[in-house]
């Protein structure tokens, strides 16, 4: 029976770390807002913290990709963590609304923290782990947020209640010192490439060259609009439409993590699963197609135990589409080029959540906030389409190997070691022509000086 990913030592001590570390992080994210309106009163300095949050992802997020690629990863995971752990320190001194630029400083410190520690943790991991347990490992990661956030989100605000500030500092502070200690125990990775990889560090926009990966990010760019929404209009519906308040809206939001925690762990368990393409097509479009019955049932019920049950299913679609996106794009993307096309990942997710947000606010006193949510389950189906065009089969265009095979391929041509390569795009989930389906291993070995395999050209490398 072959071992899962928490039978690797270095993808275990990355992945509690994470945990760790995850719980931290939502136990300072969610109680440092509440702490503002506490010290204010005002909702429009409380929606300053949330946007203070979310602008370092928008504008780090490129940078932090080239970083996590310019250096040793796991040290640069180390190092910010240490900075995290620094950075609560001023919190100490917070007693009153005068003290709003600390509040404000922190959070900032922390949330560009958490931008740049994102990408080099997933440009990192697929070097802990083989290709075949990638959707396994990220499953596993996504567990962890949610773990994190339930964990992390309740601890918050009880501990604000209770103990004030100081004990949050000293429980977050532990989080990544303990983060940190894991983490520096890693063993380097191997990078999961071969010698039909192109070369490292491509030239501006070389990393982006791939049609999966583009797709990747259209699909991240409708996710995050749609999410952009969903956080403006979510607590607007729960009033409106359900009669609900503080409390209704709170348990629905945390019983999401249910389903995204039974899949996680299901993903993470199973001795085979989807490949990430499949993965984000069904659970962008389930998540659509659940978000549409959410926001109209209230014209049939508004009863609350119908409401928590389409919830929990609601957090299994979510975590599926966010598992694929990161595989596919750690699967399409070299070593050298990971981190960044994680950095603009992030970016193109949190800034079009920013405009989602920004979008909600400014028309749903003119549009309604119905239509609006349709919208939201509108660009969820929108996305899940899209991905389906990562399983399409290329255009005839690019017929290849007129042998009697008839298959059709994308091609493109790369330079490795100074010889020029012509890189064949497999139709996804197809056979090889004349010798069947050998798996991933097979396909990347190059046929050199011949024709070395059934249907294989002088200098052609097959990729799926």
């Amino acid at each position: 029976m072959t071992k899962g990913p928490l039978a690797r030592r270095d993808f275990r001590r990355l992945w509690l770390a994470g945990l760790i570390s995850d719980t931290g992080d939502w136990l300072l994210l969610v109680s440092l807002p509440i702490l503002v309106y506490q010290l204010t009163g005002s909702p429009l300095q409380t929606s300053f913290a949330f946007l203070v949050e979310l602008v370092p992802a928008v504008l780090l997020g490129p940078v932090a990709g080239h970083l996590a690629d310019r250096f040793d990863r796991r040290r640069m995971l180390v190092a910010i963590a240490a900075v995290q752990a620094v950075a609560l320190l001023p919190l100490l001194v917070v007693r009153d609304r005068g003290d709003l630029p600390v509040l404000y400083a922190v959070i900032a410190v922390e949330a560009a923290m958490l931008a740049l520690f994102a990408p080099a943790k997933n440009a990192l991991l697929p070097t802990l782990v083989p290709d075949d347990q990638l959707v396994a490992a990220n499953s596993l990661v996504g567990l962890n947020q949610n773990l994190g956030r339930l964990a992390g989100g309740a601890l918050g605000g009880l501990l604000l209640t209770v103990d004030g500030l100081p004990v949050i500092v000293a429980a977050d502070l532990v989080t990544f010192v303990v983060a940190a200690v894991l983490i520096a125990g890693v063993r380097a990775g191997t990078p999961t490439r071969d010698h039909t990889t192109p070369p490292d560090r491509p030239g501006p926009g070389g990393a982006f060259r791939g049609r999966r990966i583009r797709a990747g990010l259209a699909v991240a760019a409708l996710a995050g609009s749609a999410q952009g929404i969903f956080a403006v209009l979510f607590v607007v519906w729960v009033a409106r439409e359900l009669g609900g308040g503080a409390a209704e809206t709170g348990l629905l939001r945390g019983v999401q993590a249910i389903g995204a925690i039974g899949l996680g762990l299901l993903l993470a368990t199973a001795r085979r699963t989807p490949g990430p393409a499949t993965l984000i097509a069904a659970g962008a479009g389930v998540f659509g197609l659940l978000s549409a019955a959410v926001w109209n049932g209230p014209a049939v019920t508004s009863a609350l135990p119908v409401y928590v049950a389409l919830f929990i299913v609601v957090g299994a679609p979510g975590i599926a589409m966010l598992t694929g996106l990161v595989s596919l794009l750690q699967q399409e993307s070299t070593d050298g080029a990971r981190g960044r096309v994680f950095g603009v990942f992030g970016a193109v997710f949190d800034g079009s959540s920013g405009a989602g947000m920004l979008a909600a606010g400014l028309l749903a006193d003119r549009l309604g906030v119905m239509p609006l949510l349709d919208l939201q389950a509108a660009l969820y189906l929108a996305a899940g389409g899209t991905a389906l065009l990562l399983l399409r089969r290329p255009a005839p265009s690019a017929l290849v190997g007129g042998r009697g095979h008839g298959v059709e391929r994308d091609t493109e041509r790369v330079a490795v070691h100074g010889h020029e390569l012509r890189v064949v795009e497999e139709p996804f989930g197809a056979p090889v022509a004349g010798r069947g389906d050998e798996g991933p291993a097979a396909d990347r070995d190059p046929a050199v000086g011949g024709e070395d395999r059934a249907g294989q050209l002088p200098g052609e490398v097959r990729r799926r």
